[in-house]
């Protein structure tokens, strides 16, 4: 039954590693260079939202909507993360698990939830992930392109080692936080306790 499920993730490139690279050009090869070929516009749309968006909240903090509008900004990297996960999962096989939504509800009020989403790792680990993009996108869409024109022969190979940076990327920035998911786990359970010791007090009563 194992084999029977290992052999269809492979049948429908769910699998998180691709086959080895060859000289012919299988579906593997063309979703890797279809991924690379994308970095330059994907990272260029990242880029300016970053600049735009983070820096403005950043420069505004010495006035009262600065923090709002970088806490907003974080919230919108999050989302960006979400769209880069999705790009390497459908293309390159990358198996990258959701972070937790942040738990803002109960927290306290306006400040102590403004506090909690301006330092969301997973918001700066994307942030600092569309900044690296944009050199990184440029080198890949020009040595893809290029490749395919002159260096075709060799093409898999290279589209493979470029692919494998890629996915180190999304891995290392992208994946889920660890103190981030250990304090939403505290949180749950936390209000597990509260939920329940209100329940026996309701049944004492």
């Amino acid at each position: 039954m194992t084999e029977r499920i290992l052999a269809a993730d492979t049948a429908d490139g769910a699998t998180d590693r691709p086959p080895p690279a060859r000289f012919a050009y299988d579906r593997h090869t063309w979703k890797e260079i279809a991924h690379l070929l994308a970095n330059l516009p994907v990272s260029l749309v990242g880029f300016t939202y970053v600049v735009t968006v983070l820096f403005t909240g950043a420069f505004l903090t010495l006035t009262v909507i600065g923090f709002p509008l970088l806490a907003a900004g974080l919230m919108g990297a999050r989302q960006l993360g979400k769209l880069e996960r999705g790009r390497a999962r459908g293309l390159l096989g990358v198996r990258v698990d959701e972070p937790s939504p942040l738990p803002l509800r109960g927290q306290g009020g306006f400040f102590a939830q403004l506090w909690m989403s301006l330092k969301d790792p997973v918001g700066w680990r994307t942030v600092l992930y569309e900044f690296m993009r944009l050199p990184w996108g440029l080198v890949t869409f020009t040595v893809t392109l290029v490749s395919l024109f002159v260096l075709w022969p060799v093409l898999p190979y290279i589209a493979r080692g470029l692919a494998n940076a890629d996915r180190a990327m999304v891995r290392g920035l992208l994946s889920p936080s660890d103190e981030l998911e250990r304090r939403i786990a505290e949180l749950e359970s936390d209000r597990g306790v509260v939920v329940d010791t209100a329940a026996a007090d309701l049944r004492r009563i």
